[in-house]
């Protein structure tokens, strides 16, 4: 038999579908499925990863309890010593109250007063009163004074003014200091006396003054108060 007729008996290229599904499932079986093992793998990884997280939180837990009860522990003996010591209870005494009795005597109070307090109020007030005259008497007095510039004119030239000066310093009056006196030319020979005072206000005026000098009326023409001022 020829080669020809050999193949044309051979049926296996028409069961070629088998074929390379038993080669698949071979191949498989030897290595394994690619995608679904890794998919596999993957959360196995994952879940073991998972339970050592919770494990290791479960111990911490279990740490935190097992303090908690130690230390209530601690607190409940400490508790039972304090209340079998008898040096724990402290006795306070309350000393009692004593009572005071008031003695109310209405007929002690005056309500009103006495004549008697009055007067002695009186005379505690006039003490006093007396006592700040006395005392104010004593201090010194501010005077009020003034500084005074008089104009004295005379009649002529021929008029003697060293005359005319003594009669204006002859004027005295309490209350009354002469300064000094100058001549001041006033024209065609004429001149006329410019003479300082100080005054205490409350006892010389200028009005008095004026007319006190022009008294001498035959030396004294007319007085002016060429200045004045305030000391």
């Amino acid at each position: 038999m020829s080669g020809v007729q050999c193949l044309a008996t051979e049926n296996i290229w028409f069961d070629k579908r088998c074929y390379d599904e038993a080669e698949k499932c071979f191949y498989e079986g030897a290595n394994g499925p690619t995608s679904q093992s890794s998919s596999h793998a993957g959360g196995d990884q994952e879940l073991v990863s998972r339970m050592k997280s919770m494990e290791l939180e479960n111990h911490t837990l279990h740490k935190v309890v097992e303090e908690m009860r130690a230390a209530l522990q601690k607190l409940e003996s400490r508790v039972v010593v304090l209340e079998k010591s008898p040096a724990a209870v402290t006795c306070v005494k309350v000393a009692p109250v004593k009572q005071v009795k008031v003695e109310n005597d209405d007929d002690d109070i005056d309500l009103f007063g006495s004549d008697e307090d009055d007067e002695e109020a009186e005379r505690i007030k006039q003490e006093r009163i007396d006592s700040y005259a006395a005392k104010k008497s004593k201090k010194p007095t501010l005077i009020a004074k003034s500084s005074i510039l008089l104009d004295v004119k005379p009649w002529d030239d021929e008029t003697d003014m060293g005359k005319l000066e003594e009669c204006v310093r002859s004027v005295q009056m309490d209350g009354l200091l002469w300064g000094a006196g100058k001549l001041v030319p006033v024209g065609y020979g004429i001149k006329k006396l410019q003479i300082n005072c100080v005054v205490e206000d409350d006892k010389v005026g200028t009005d008095i003054l004026e007319e006190e000098i022009t008294k001498f009326e035959d030396y004294i023409q007319s007085v002016d108060v060429a200045a004045f001022n305030k000391i």
